[in-house]
């Protein structure tokens, strides 16, 4: 059960209803003060120093590692604070050797930060690039996989949860096919570690890639957690060595080794307060909270005549994003209504999603609404009311 009182931790929402974390998530007061700790009491480099703060902030960034290491049930392998999943990614697809005719498999259902990557290794190094397309629904068949993955499938990457749909992806079917045939496999968790429990261990990837700034911490903090530390750092510099001579130097181990130069250590530690703010209220919690927000959306949407909703219905396994269109209105359009009506913030658009928009024949794409643990029922009564009013409106017209 979420406490009705957490909405206090998040003071912009007493003059708006917040409908866009599938975007950006807000950070509570403990997230932002932790941050703001880091600034008055002991800011200084992280693993730089022996002075007494230098020493203080090196130990606060373990500490962080750790923190986020456990909140995804790592128990081996590495973890590295990048700055978003997109860079996270951009990681994987720059530090794996290629050769011309490795295959990568992805899906239309993907944010482009899990294409552009893939598409750029096609044009420049040749590799052949296969991507799956989903039902309608955004349903992925494992099958599909198993149907064209062959000894030359390098990597897999796939998303766990749409950002455009809602529907939560079989990881555990896909990751079988692909320790079947020794392939490596990818998951984008951007939309789906900030709202459900995640095991990689049980989810049996390879890589993790996920947005702080999705799951209650700050901009630019992301995370690239990798089952076996084997890539080529995308960067090196200060902090990522263990020797420099004038004839070449010599990496370090650890995550050191792929964190080249000052981090973002007030994010860092933001991102670990984040991580005990949504362990406190319990991710299974979180996801059975949003579940009931999210089917009490769905239904009263699709009650509207001339509403369409997008992904898997009230009962699928989904997360918090709900698609939608009125019905002769530009979804742009629709979403400055709702702001200007009820000062509701939703995402309109393509989301990031050209190529499942172009496969939805979606022209214009959907407006989005995406909610995360301080949403509740009345904001969801507020945005189908408010739809249902433009929705009328429109038809007088």
């Amino acid at each position: 059960m979420i406490p009705s009182d957490i909405r206090t931790d998040f003071p912009l929402l007493s003059d708006v209803c917040y409908l866009d974390s599938a975007a950006t998530s807000l950070s509570p007061e403990p997230v932002l003060l932790a941050m703001l700790e880091y600034e008055h009491k002991f800011r200084a480099n992280s693993g730089r120093g022996v002075h007494r703060i230098a020493q203080i902030t090196s130990q606060k960034y373990r500490d962080a590692h750790q923190k986020v290491r456990k909140f995804i049930h790592a128990r081996e392998g590495e973890l590295v604070f990048t700055r978003n999943s997109t860079e996270a990614i951009n990681m994987v697809a720059s530090g794996l050797p290629w050769q011309k005719g490795d295959q990568v498999i992805t899906t239309l259902l993907e944010h482009h930060s899990n294409l552009l990557p893939w598409m750029r290794l096609r044009e420049r190094q040749g590799i052949d690039l296969h991507l799956i397309p989903p039902a309608q629904d955004g349903t992925l068949d494992p099958a599909a996989l198993e149907a064209v993955i062959t000894k030359k499938t390098r990597l897999v990457a796939i998303t766990h949860a749409s950002n455009v749909l809602g529907n939560v992806v079989p990881i555990r079917e896909f990751a079988k096919i692909c320790q079947d045939h020794g392939t490596l496999l990818l998951v984008d968790g951007s939309q789906s570690v900030p709202h459900i429990p995640v095991d990689v261990e049980r989810l049996g990837c390879d890589f993790l890639c996920f947005s702080g700034h999705k799951m209650l911490g700050p901009t630019g903090t992301g995370v690239l957690y990798m089952k076996t530390p084997s890539l080529e750092p995308l960067l090196v510099g200060g902090g990522s060595v263990d020797r420099v001579t004038a004839a070449g130097y010599t990496l370090t181990g650890g995550y050191e080794r792929y964190e080249a130069g000052t981090p973002n250590i007030a994010g860092a530690i933001g991102l670990a307060r984040a991580v005990e703010y949504l362990e406190a209220l319990g991710m299974e919690d979180i996801q059975h909270h949003e579940q009931h927000i999210t089917r009490h959306i769905i239904e009263g949407l699709t009650s509207i005549g001339n509403v369409q909703v997008f992904g898997p219905g009230s009962a699928g396994n989904r997360i918090g994003v709900i698609s939608f269109a009125i019905k002769g209105l530009n979804p742009h359009d629709v979403a400055m209504m709702l702001d200007g009506e009820a000062n509701i913030m939703v995402r309109s658009g393509h989301h990031c999603c050209m190529p499942l928009m172009e496969h939805l024949h979606l022209a214009d794409g959907t407006v989005r609404a995406s909610l995360h643990c301080y949403n509740t029922i009345e904001d969801a009564d507020l945005l189908v009311g408010t739809v249902k009013k433009i929705s009328g409106d429109w038809d007088k017209r």
